[in-house]
């Protein structure tokens, strides 16, 4: 018997994630069909009774919080973070978890880029939340870059971040990045699909850095993940960031594991989806 799943956001026509869950369910060899939920705000109530009777379900923007309402309990960093993109349908109950921090933890080491030593993260939305918090829990000294006019929230969140962990989190404008930013995380939408020749940070700015992590994965290669690679920088795109949380959740649903062989090629083929769909 088929499994039934679903991505519940808005506006999410262009995910790629029903082509990326659908290969790990042929991986992994289980019978299943993944759909886009696009459901606009307004709507969103009414789509509840659906969800339930799902084996499970992922959760993007601008559902991450909002869902937590109607899940019977949080799991693991769920509870840290308050944001859920992940849910299973079991028993008549819902249980809500967040794969994006394990995901993101996962896909630098795929890559072999270690969560160490100065960290500077653009942007200071509900991604760079999780982003923040998993460099500090690994000892790094953290700095949030934003424009002025998000000075006021990026202070509030490095002061969450301060309480609950005990360890000081700096805040600089974007145009003043720190001479030694060390690895430079871009949490903001900067250089995404279609805005492909947009990049959040100046050239020179690159200078101060040892290496790149986009979250961005719409085009495979942004042009801040270009520029880094001819500065001879190390580069990760958001691609494998985006695969292993998909990873993670069908661990959640089925408890099934694969191979760094299955993940290499899954990310090489989603790249190449990629290139079609854009």
């Amino acid at each position: 018997m088929n499994q039934h799943f679903a991505l519940l956001g808005h506006p999410i026509s262009h995910s790629i994630s029903p082509f990326i869950h659908r290969r790990l369910f042929e991986i992994a060899k289980i019978p299943a069909e993944y759909v886009l939920l696009d459901v606009c705000k307004p709507d969103f109530l009414s789509v509840i009774p659906t969800l339930s009777k799902l084996n499970g379900y992922n959760i993007t923007i601008p559902y991450k919080q909002a869902i937590i309402t109607f899940v019977s309990q949080l799991c693991g960093q769920a509870k840290i973070y308050s944001c859920i993109n992940t849910v299973k349908n079991s028993g008549g109950a819902s249980f809500g978890y967040n794969t994006d921090a394990p995901g993101f933890l996962q896909a630098l080491k795929f890559e072999n880029l270690p969560l160490a030593g100065n960290v500077t993260i653009l942007g200071c939305g509900g991604i760079a939340r999780i982003f923040c918090f998993e460099a500090v829990f690994s000892g790094c000294n953290v700095t949030l870059a934003v424009r002025a006019q998000s000075l006021d929230r990026t202070k509030a969140l490095a002061n969450k971040v301060a309480r609950a962990t005990g360890s000081s989190v700096a805040v600089t404008l974007i145009d003043a990045l720190p001479k030694n930013a060390g690895i430079l995380i871009n949490a903001t939408p900067v250089g995404m699909f279609p805005n492909v020749d947009e990049s959040p940070i100046a050239d020179e700015a690159l200078a101060h850095c040892r290496a790149v992590f986009d979250a961005v994965y719409n085009p495979h290669e942004t042009l801040l993940i270009k520029k880094a690679k001819s500065n001879s920088l190390p580069a990760v795109s958001g691609l494998s960031m985006l695969i292993f949380q998909a990873v993670f959740a069908h661990k959640i649903w089925n408890d099934v594991d694969f191979s760094d062989g299955d993940i290499a090629q899954l990310i090489a083929d989603s790249s190449e989806f990629l290139k079609r769909f854009g």
